[in-house]
Protein backbone atom coordinates (compact mmCIF):
# COMPACT_ATOMS: atom_id res chain seq x y z
CA UNK A 1 0.00 0.00 0.00
CA UNK A 2 1.40 3.38 -1.06
CA UNK A 3 0.07 5.00 2.08
CA UNK A 4 2.16 2.68 4.24
CA UNK A 5 5.27 3.74 2.33
CA UNK A 6 4.42 7.36 3.02
CA UNK A 7 3.95 6.59 6.72
CA UNK A 8 7.23 4.68 6.90
CA UNK A 9 9.13 7.77 5.82
CA UNK A 10 8.53 8.92 9.40
CA UNK A 11 7.50 12.45 8.48
CA UNK A 12 4.27 12.25 10.49
CA UNK A 13 6.09 11.58 13.77
CA UNK A 14 7.55 15.02 14.64
CA UNK A 15 5.22 17.28 16.59
CA UNK A 16 5.78 20.18 14.17
CA UNK A 17 4.35 18.15 11.28
CA UNK A 18 1.30 17.10 13.28
CA UNK A 19 0.57 20.62 14.48
CA UNK A 20 0.91 22.02 10.97
CA UNK A 21 -1.50 19.45 9.57
CA UNK A 22 -4.02 20.28 12.30
CA UNK A 23 -3.69 23.98 11.48
CA UNK A 24 -4.21 23.14 7.81
CA UNK A 25 -7.36 21.23 8.74
CA UNK A 26 -8.63 24.29 10.58
CA UNK A 27 -7.85 26.38 7.50
CA UNK A 28 -9.88 23.96 5.37
CA UNK A 29 -12.87 24.41 7.69
CA UNK A 30 -12.51 28.20 7.66
CA UNK A 31 -11.97 28.65 3.93
CA UNK A 32 -14.58 26.08 2.88
CA UNK A 33 -17.21 27.09 5.43
CA UNK A 34 -19.60 28.38 2.78
CA UNK A 35 -19.17 25.18 0.72
CA UNK A 36 -19.83 23.10 3.82
CA UNK A 37 -22.98 24.95 4.86
CA UNK A 38 -24.32 24.88 1.28
CA UNK A 39 -23.67 21.14 1.01
CA UNK A 40 -25.41 20.36 4.29
CA UNK A 41 -28.36 22.48 3.25
CA UNK A 42 -28.70 20.28 0.15
CA UNK A 43 -28.10 16.99 1.96
CA UNK A 44 -30.11 17.46 5.17
CA UNK A 45 -31.79 20.87 4.93
CA UNK A 46 -29.54 22.15 7.71
CA UNK A 47 -29.53 25.91 8.23
CA UNK A 48 -26.26 27.82 8.07
CA UNK A 49 -26.26 28.66 11.78
CA UNK A 50 -27.32 25.12 12.64
CA UNK A 51 -24.33 23.76 10.73
CA UNK A 52 -21.97 26.17 12.48
CA UNK A 53 -23.39 25.22 15.87
CA UNK A 54 -23.74 21.45 15.55
CA UNK A 55 -21.05 20.56 13.00
CA UNK A 56 -18.18 23.05 13.10
CA UNK A 57 -18.00 24.64 16.54
CA UNK A 58 -17.13 21.43 18.39
CA UNK A 59 -14.71 20.41 15.65
CA UNK A 60 -12.85 23.69 16.02
CA UNK A 61 -12.65 23.07 19.75
CA UNK A 62 -11.20 19.59 19.19
CA UNK A 63 -8.50 20.99 16.89
CA UNK A 64 -7.57 23.75 19.32
CA UNK A 65 -7.45 21.30 22.20
CA UNK A 66 -5.18 18.91 20.27
CA UNK A 67 -2.77 21.66 19.26
CA UNK A 68 -2.60 23.07 22.80
CA UNK A 69 -2.04 19.70 24.49
CA UNK A 70 -0.17 17.66 21.90
CA UNK A 71 3.26 18.00 23.50
CA UNK A 72 1.84 16.64 26.76
CA UNK A 73 -0.09 13.83 25.06
CA UNK A 74 3.01 12.73 23.12
CA UNK A 75 5.35 12.82 26.12
CA UNK A 76 6.43 9.67 28.00
CA UNK A 77 4.06 8.84 30.86
CA UNK A 78 5.86 7.64 34.00
CA UNK A 79 4.24 4.86 36.00
CA UNK A 80 4.54 3.56 39.54
CA UNK A 81 7.38 1.11 40.18
CA UNK A 82 8.22 -1.64 42.64
CA UNK A 83 11.41 -1.72 44.72
CA UNK A 84 13.11 -4.01 42.21
CA UNK A 85 12.73 -1.47 39.40
CA UNK A 86 13.02 1.74 41.40
CA UNK A 87 16.28 2.74 39.72
CA UNK A 88 14.97 1.94 36.22
CA UNK A 89 13.35 4.29 33.74
CA UNK A 90 9.78 3.00 33.38
CA UNK A 91 7.17 4.75 31.30
CA UNK A 92 4.47 4.51 28.63
CA UNK A 93 5.39 5.96 25.25
CA UNK A 94 2.52 6.78 22.88
CA UNK A 95 3.45 6.00 19.29
CA UNK A 96 1.54 6.06 15.99
CA UNK A 97 -0.35 2.92 15.02
CA UNK A 98 0.36 3.35 11.30
CA UNK A 99 -2.37 3.64 8.67
CA UNK A 100 -5.92 4.31 9.89
CA UNK A 101 -9.16 4.01 7.92
CA UNK A 102 -11.93 6.41 8.95
CA UNK A 103 -15.40 5.61 7.59
CA UNK A 104 -17.72 8.54 8.21
CA UNK A 105 -21.49 8.74 8.60
CA UNK A 106 -24.09 10.81 6.76
CA UNK A 107 -26.07 12.39 9.60
CA UNK A 108 -23.31 14.75 10.78
CA UNK A 109 -20.98 14.14 7.87
CA UNK A 110 -18.40 16.79 8.75
CA UNK A 111 -18.01 16.35 12.49
CA UNK A 112 -18.17 12.54 12.74
CA UNK A 113 -15.66 12.24 9.88
CA UNK A 114 -13.21 14.94 10.86
CA UNK A 115 -13.22 14.60 14.65
CA UNK A 116 -11.59 11.16 14.45
CA UNK A 117 -9.21 12.61 11.85
CA UNK A 118 -8.08 15.24 14.37
CA UNK A 119 -7.04 12.50 16.81
CA UNK A 120 -5.48 10.37 14.07
CA UNK A 121 -3.32 13.27 12.87
CA UNK A 122 -2.41 14.21 16.44
CA UNK A 123 -1.33 10.61 17.08
CA UNK A 124 0.96 10.69 14.04
CA UNK A 125 -0.90 8.27 11.79
CA UNK A 126 -1.50 8.23 8.07
CA UNK A 127 -5.23 8.19 7.30
CA UNK A 128 -7.61 7.15 4.55
CA UNK A 129 -10.78 9.23 4.85
CA UNK A 130 -13.95 7.62 3.48
CA UNK A 131 -16.93 10.01 3.66
CA UNK A 132 -20.43 8.63 3.46
CA UNK A 133 -21.78 8.57 -0.07
CA UNK A 134 -25.31 9.12 1.27
CA UNK A 135 -24.59 12.77 2.10
CA UNK A 136 -23.20 13.17 -1.40
CA UNK A 137 -22.85 16.96 -1.54
CA UNK A 138 -20.81 17.03 1.66
CA UNK A 139 -18.65 14.17 0.40
CA UNK A 140 -17.77 16.35 -2.60
CA UNK A 141 -16.53 19.07 -0.25
CA UNK A 142 -14.46 16.57 1.74
CA UNK A 143 -12.74 15.54 -1.49
CA UNK A 144 -10.91 18.87 -1.23
CA UNK A 145 -9.09 17.86 1.96
CA UNK A 146 -5.87 16.78 0.16
CA UNK A 147 -5.52 20.36 -1.12
CA UNK A 148 -4.89 21.35 2.51
CA UNK A 149 -3.37 18.25 4.09
CA UNK A 150 -0.38 16.19 2.96
CA UNK A 151 -2.00 14.34 0.01
CA UNK A 152 0.24 11.29 0.37
CA UNK A 153 -0.58 10.91 4.05
CA UNK A 154 -4.28 11.82 4.08
CA UNK A 155 -6.08 10.74 0.88
CA UNK A 156 -9.87 10.85 0.55
CA UNK A 157 -11.71 7.95 -1.10
CA UNK A 158 -15.28 8.58 -2.22
CA UNK A 159 -17.85 6.18 -3.62
CA UNK A 160 -20.48 3.78 -2.38
CA UNK A 161 -20.67 0.24 -1.08
CA UNK A 162 -18.29 -1.31 -3.69
CA UNK A 163 -15.55 1.21 -2.87
CA UNK A 164 -15.98 0.65 0.86
CA UNK A 165 -15.88 -3.11 0.43
CA UNK A 166 -12.68 -2.79 -1.58
CA UNK A 167 -11.13 -0.63 1.12
CA UNK A 168 -12.04 -3.19 3.77
CA UNK A 169 -10.07 -5.84 1.88
CA UNK A 170 -6.91 -3.86 2.53
CA UNK A 171 -4.86 -4.15 5.66
CA UNK A 172 -5.02 -1.21 8.06
CA UNK A 173 -3.61 -0.69 11.53
CA UNK A 174 -6.95 0.58 12.82
CA UNK A 175 -10.44 1.09 11.43
CA UNK A 176 -12.72 3.78 12.84
CA UNK A 177 -16.34 3.37 11.74
CA UNK A 178 -19.39 5.48 12.57
CA UNK A 179 -22.80 4.12 11.58
CA UNK A 180 -25.26 1.37 12.40
CA UNK A 181 -24.62 -1.93 14.13
CA UNK A 182 -25.43 -4.06 11.08
CA UNK A 183 -22.65 -2.49 9.00
CA UNK A 184 -20.48 -2.35 12.11
CA UNK A 185 -20.53 -6.14 12.24
CA UNK A 186 -19.40 -6.31 8.59
CA UNK A 187 -16.58 -3.87 9.31
CA UNK A 188 -15.47 -5.92 12.30
CA UNK A 189 -15.63 -9.13 10.27
CA UNK A 190 -13.45 -7.62 7.55
CA UNK A 191 -11.00 -6.25 10.12
CA UNK A 192 -10.71 -9.66 11.79
CA UNK A 193 -9.12 -11.11 8.67
CA UNK A 194 -6.08 -8.93 9.36
CA UNK A 195 -6.41 -8.80 13.16
CA UNK A 196 -7.05 -5.09 12.78
CA UNK A 197 -8.45 -3.34 15.86
CA UNK A 198 -11.62 -1.31 15.38
CA UNK A 199 -13.46 1.57 16.94
CA UNK A 200 -17.18 1.23 16.29
CA UNK A 201 -19.34 4.26 17.03
CA UNK A 202 -22.81 2.82 16.58
CA UNK A 203 -26.20 3.71 18.02
CA UNK A 204 -29.34 2.05 19.28
CA UNK A 205 -32.55 2.88 21.07
CA UNK A 206 -31.67 5.46 23.70
CA UNK A 207 -34.19 5.37 26.60
CA UNK A 208 -35.44 8.53 28.28
CA UNK A 209 -37.05 8.01 31.68
CA UNK A 210 -39.16 10.86 33.08
CA UNK A 211 -39.85 10.68 36.81
CA UNK A 212 -43.29 11.92 37.82
CA UNK A 213 -41.84 14.27 40.43
CA UNK A 214 -39.57 16.27 38.10
CA UNK A 215 -40.24 19.65 36.47
CA UNK A 216 -42.08 18.39 33.38
CA UNK A 217 -41.97 21.72 31.55
CA UNK A 218 -38.17 21.91 31.65
CA UNK A 219 -37.70 18.18 31.10
CA UNK A 220 -39.90 18.11 28.00
CA UNK A 221 -38.29 21.24 26.60
CA UNK A 222 -34.85 19.67 26.77
CA UNK A 223 -36.11 16.35 25.43
CA UNK A 224 -37.80 18.11 22.51
CA UNK A 225 -34.57 19.85 21.62
CA UNK A 226 -32.53 16.65 21.86
CA UNK A 227 -35.02 14.63 19.83
CA UNK A 228 -35.81 16.86 16.88
CA UNK A 229 -32.53 18.59 16.00
CA UNK A 230 -31.31 17.28 12.65
CA UNK A 231 -34.82 15.86 12.20
CA UNK A 232 -34.14 13.16 14.78
CA UNK A 233 -31.15 11.82 12.84
CA UNK A 234 -28.76 11.89 15.78
CA UNK A 235 -27.24 8.73 17.23
CA UNK A 236 -27.63 9.99 20.81
CA UNK A 237 -31.12 11.47 20.47
CA UNK A 238 -33.80 10.12 22.85
CA UNK A 239 -35.37 7.18 21.02
CA UNK A 240 -38.36 6.66 23.33
CA UNK A 241 -39.82 7.94 26.59
CA UNK A 242 -40.63 5.83 29.63
CA UNK A 243 -43.03 7.44 32.09
CA UNK A 244 -45.97 6.62 34.34
CA UNK A 245 -49.46 6.80 32.76
CA UNK A 246 -50.47 9.54 35.18
CA UNK A 247 -48.11 12.05 33.55
CA UNK A 248 -48.36 10.95 29.91
CA UNK A 249 -50.92 13.62 28.94
CA UNK A 250 -48.84 16.34 30.58
CA UNK A 251 -45.70 15.13 28.81
CA UNK A 252 -47.50 15.22 25.45
CA UNK A 253 -48.74 18.76 26.02
CA UNK A 254 -45.39 20.07 27.20
CA UNK A 255 -43.67 18.56 24.14
CA UNK A 256 -46.35 20.11 21.93
CA UNK A 257 -45.63 23.53 23.44
CA UNK A 258 -41.88 23.12 22.94
CA UNK A 259 -42.28 22.03 19.32
CA UNK A 260 -44.29 25.17 18.64
CA UNK A 261 -41.72 27.32 20.45
CA UNK A 262 -38.77 25.84 18.54
CA UNK A 263 -40.27 25.23 15.10
CA UNK A 264 -43.44 27.41 14.95
CA UNK A 265 -46.86 26.09 13.91
CA UNK A 266 -45.43 25.07 10.54
CA UNK A 267 -42.11 23.22 10.95
CA UNK A 268 -42.12 22.40 7.23
CA UNK A 269 -41.38 26.01 6.34
CA UNK A 270 -39.10 26.73 9.29
CA UNK A 271 -35.43 27.24 8.45
CA UNK A 272 -34.05 25.24 11.39
CA UNK A 273 -36.13 22.10 10.86
CA UNK A 274 -34.36 19.48 8.76
CA UNK A 275 -35.30 16.74 6.34
CA UNK A 276 -34.84 12.98 6.21
CA UNK A 277 -31.69 12.16 4.26
CA UNK A 278 -33.44 10.27 1.41
CA UNK A 279 -36.66 8.55 0.38
CA UNK A 280 -35.51 5.11 1.49
CA UNK A 281 -35.14 6.28 5.06
CA UNK A 282 -38.34 8.33 4.76
CA UNK A 283 -40.34 5.21 3.87
CA UNK A 284 -38.66 3.20 6.64
CA UNK A 285 -39.63 5.78 9.27
CA UNK A 286 -43.21 6.18 8.03
CA UNK A 287 -43.63 2.42 8.23
CA UNK A 288 -42.82 2.58 11.96
CA UNK A 289 -46.09 4.46 12.61
CA UNK A 290 -48.04 1.25 11.95
CA UNK A 291 -50.20 0.19 14.89
CA UNK A 292 -49.42 3.25 17.02
CA UNK A 293 -51.50 6.25 18.06
CA UNK A 294 -50.25 9.64 16.87
CA UNK A 295 -50.56 12.26 19.61
CA UNK A 296 -48.60 15.05 17.88
CA UNK A 297 -47.60 15.57 14.26
CA UNK A 298 -47.55 12.73 11.79
CA UNK A 299 -47.76 15.01 8.74
CA UNK A 300 -45.33 14.10 5.99
CA UNK A 301 -44.38 14.85 2.38
CA UNK A 302 -42.39 12.21 0.55
CA UNK A 303 -41.43 14.60 -2.27
CA UNK A 304 -39.50 16.71 0.26
CA UNK A 305 -38.54 13.86 2.63
CA UNK A 306 -40.40 15.83 5.30
CA UNK A 307 -41.80 14.28 8.47
CA UNK A 308 -43.24 16.60 11.10
CA UNK A 309 -42.09 16.35 14.73
CA UNK A 310 -44.17 13.41 15.90
CA UNK A 311 -45.11 11.87 19.24
CA UNK A 312 -46.75 8.45 19.60
CA UNK A 313 -48.64 7.68 22.82
CA UNK A 314 -49.54 4.46 24.65
CA UNK A 315 -46.90 2.55 22.73
CA UNK A 316 -46.40 -1.09 23.70
CA UNK A 317 -43.07 -2.91 23.75
CA UNK A 318 -44.32 -5.07 20.87
CA UNK A 319 -45.08 -2.09 18.62
CA UNK A 320 -43.21 -1.87 15.33
CA UNK A 321 -41.62 1.42 16.34
CA UNK A 322 -39.96 -0.31 19.31
CA UNK A 323 -38.20 -2.97 17.23
CA UNK A 324 -35.43 -0.84 15.73
CA UNK A 325 -33.60 2.44 16.17
CA UNK A 326 -35.93 5.12 14.83
CA UNK A 327 -33.34 7.66 13.65
CA UNK A 328 -36.03 10.14 12.74
CA UNK A 329 -38.43 12.71 14.27
CA UNK A 330 -40.75 10.16 15.90
CA UNK A 331 -40.90 9.89 19.69
CA UNK A 332 -42.86 6.98 21.23
CA UNK A 333 -44.09 7.13 24.82
CA UNK A 334 -44.14 3.76 26.59
CA UNK A 335 -46.13 3.81 29.86
CA UNK A 336 -44.46 2.05 32.81
CA UNK A 337 -45.22 1.88 36.54
CA UNK A 338 -42.12 3.56 37.93
CA UNK A 339 -38.34 3.63 38.06
CA UNK A 340 -37.95 -0.08 38.88
CA UNK A 341 -39.99 -1.15 35.88
CA UNK A 342 -38.13 1.37 33.72
CA UNK A 343 -34.80 -0.14 34.77
CA UNK A 344 -36.07 -3.63 34.04
CA UNK A 345 -37.33 -2.49 30.63
CA UNK A 346 -33.96 -0.96 29.78
CA UNK A 347 -31.95 -3.94 31.00
CA UNK A 348 -34.00 -6.40 28.93
CA UNK A 349 -32.74 -4.70 25.76
CA UNK A 350 -29.42 -3.96 24.09
CA UNK A 351 -27.17 -1.51 25.93
CA UNK A 352 -27.81 1.95 24.47
CA UNK A 353 -25.34 4.60 23.39
CA UNK A 354 -26.97 7.07 25.78
CA UNK A 355 -29.48 6.85 28.60
CA UNK A 356 -31.44 9.85 29.85
CA UNK A 357 -33.17 10.25 33.19
CA UNK A 358 -35.16 13.30 34.28
CA UNK A 359 -35.80 13.47 37.99
CA UNK A 360 -35.59 15.83 40.95
CA UNK A 361 -34.56 12.89 43.12
CA UNK A 362 -30.86 12.23 43.44
CA UNK A 363 -31.77 8.75 44.70
CA UNK A 364 -33.58 7.94 41.45
CA UNK A 365 -30.67 9.24 39.37
CA UNK A 366 -28.11 7.24 41.35
CA UNK A 367 -30.27 4.13 41.10
CA UNK A 368 -30.42 4.50 37.32
CA UNK A 369 -26.63 4.89 37.20
CA UNK A 370 -25.94 1.88 39.43
CA UNK A 371 -28.49 -0.54 37.97
CA UNK A 372 -28.13 0.04 34.21
CA UNK A 373 -25.37 0.10 31.61
CA UNK A 374 -24.99 2.47 28.65
CA UNK A 375 -22.34 4.34 26.72
CA UNK A 376 -23.25 7.48 28.66
CA UNK A 377 -25.87 8.53 31.17
CA UNK A 378 -27.22 12.06 31.45
CA UNK A 379 -29.49 13.30 34.17
CA UNK A 380 -31.85 16.18 33.40
CA UNK A 381 -30.46 16.96 29.96
CA UNK A 382 -29.86 15.45 26.52
CA UNK A 383 -26.89 15.29 24.14
CA UNK A 384 -24.83 17.89 25.96
CA UNK A 385 -22.17 15.39 27.05
CA UNK A 386 -21.01 15.30 23.42
CA UNK A 387 -19.64 18.84 23.85
CA UNK A 388 -17.18 17.89 26.62
CA UNK A 389 -13.90 16.83 25.03
CA UNK A 390 -12.58 15.32 28.26
CA UNK A 391 -15.52 12.88 28.43
CA UNK A 392 -14.84 9.73 26.37
CA UNK A 393 -17.63 9.29 23.83
CA UNK A 394 -18.56 5.76 22.81
CA UNK A 395 -20.91 2.85 23.23
CA UNK A 396 -20.93 -0.48 25.00
CA UNK A 397 -22.07 -3.83 23.67
CA UNK A 398 -24.36 -3.40 20.67
CA UNK A 399 -23.96 0.39 20.71
CA UNK A 400 -20.26 0.24 19.96
CA UNK A 401 -16.73 -0.29 21.20
CA UNK A 402 -13.90 2.10 21.83
CA UNK A 403 -14.25 5.81 22.47
CA UNK A 404 -13.04 9.16 21.26
CA UNK A 405 -13.03 12.95 21.77
CA UNK A 406 -10.03 14.93 22.95
CA UNK A 407 -7.21 12.89 24.46
CA UNK A 408 -9.38 9.76 24.22
CA UNK A 409 -9.11 9.90 20.42
CA UNK A 410 -5.35 10.35 20.64
CA UNK A 411 -5.04 7.33 22.94
CA UNK A 412 -7.50 5.25 20.91
CA UNK A 413 -5.41 5.77 17.75
CA UNK A 414 -2.02 5.39 19.42
CA UNK A 415 -0.09 2.36 20.58
CA UNK A 416 0.66 2.93 24.25
CA UNK A 417 4.04 1.23 24.31
CA UNK A 418 5.44 -0.03 27.62
CA UNK A 419 9.10 0.88 28.05
CA UNK A 420 11.65 -0.07 30.73
CA UNK A 421 15.31 0.96 30.59
CA UNK A 422 17.59 -0.74 33.11
CA UNK A 423 21.25 -0.11 33.81
CA UNK A 424 23.73 -2.94 33.56
CA UNK A 425 24.99 -2.39 37.10
CA UNK A 426 23.53 -3.41 40.49
CA UNK A 427 23.37 -7.05 39.39
CA UNK A 428 23.23 -8.23 43.01
CA UNK A 429 19.65 -7.01 43.19
CA UNK A 430 18.70 -9.53 40.52
CA UNK A 431 20.04 -12.56 42.33
CA UNK A 432 16.68 -13.45 43.81
CA UNK A 433 15.15 -14.09 40.35
CA UNK A 434 17.84 -16.44 39.07
CA UNK A 435 17.79 -20.22 39.71
CA UNK A 436 18.08 -22.07 41.97
CA UNK A 437 14.80 -20.81 43.49
CA UNK A 438 14.88 -20.96 47.28
CA UNK A 439 12.57 -19.96 50.09
CA UNK A 440 14.90 -17.12 51.00
CA UNK A 441 14.84 -15.76 47.45
CA UNK A 442 11.06 -16.01 47.42
CA UNK A 443 10.92 -13.98 50.65
CA UNK A 444 13.12 -11.28 49.13
CA UNK A 445 11.14 -11.29 45.87
CA UNK A 446 7.94 -10.79 47.80
CA UNK A 447 9.42 -7.74 49.51
CA UNK A 448 10.84 -6.18 46.34
CA UNK A 449 8.01 -6.96 43.92
CA UNK A 450 4.90 -6.43 46.02
CA UNK A 451 5.92 -3.07 47.44
CA UNK A 452 4.62 -0.46 45.00
CA UNK A 453 6.18 2.97 45.02
CA UNK A 454 3.81 5.66 43.76
CA UNK A 455 4.92 8.53 41.57
CA UNK A 456 3.85 10.97 44.27
CA UNK A 457 6.12 9.39 46.84
CA UNK A 458 9.04 9.31 44.45
CA UNK A 459 8.66 13.01 43.66
CA UNK A 460 8.81 13.87 47.36
CA UNK A 461 12.01 11.94 47.98
CA UNK A 462 15.15 14.03 48.04
CA UNK A 463 16.94 11.63 45.71
CA UNK A 464 15.83 8.47 43.95
CA UNK A 465 19.04 6.87 45.18
CA UNK A 466 17.58 6.80 48.67
CA UNK A 467 15.35 3.94 47.64
CA UNK A 468 18.17 2.27 45.76
CA UNK A 469 20.18 2.29 48.97
CA UNK A 470 17.14 0.87 50.79
CA UNK A 471 16.93 -2.00 48.33
CA UNK A 472 20.66 -2.62 48.69
CA UNK A 473 20.27 -2.63 52.47
CA UNK A 474 17.49 -5.21 52.23
CA UNK A 475 19.69 -7.32 50.01
CA UNK A 476 22.56 -7.04 52.45
CA UNK A 477 20.31 -8.16 55.31
CA UNK A 478 19.33 -11.15 53.20
CA UNK A 479 22.91 -12.22 52.64
CA UNK A 480 23.86 -11.61 56.27
CA UNK A 481 20.93 -13.70 57.51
Amino acid sequence: MELMKAFQTGRSKPIDFRVQQLKNLQRFITEKQKDITDALKKDLHKSENGTLLYELLGLEGEINMAIANLSVWMAPRPVAKNLLTISDEVYIQPEPLGVVLIIGAWNYPITVTLQPLVGAIAAGNAVVVKPSEVSCHTAKVLELLPLYLDPEMYPVVTGGVPETQELLKQRFDHIFYTGNSMVGKLVMEAAARHLTPVTLELGGKNPCYIDKDCDLEIACRRITWGKYINCGQTCISPDYILCEPSIQDKVVEEIRKSIKEFYTDDPKTFIDYGRIINQRHFKRIIALFEGSTVAIGGENDESQCYIAPTVLRDVTPESKVMQEEIFGPVLPIVPIKGVNEAIQFINEREKPLALYVFSSSNKVIKQMISETSSGALLANDCLIHYTISDLPFGGVGNSGMGCYHGKSTFDQLSHLRSCLIKRLGMEQLNGMRYPPHTAEKLRLARLLLLKQVSLGRVRHLVQATTLIMLAAFVLALYYVS
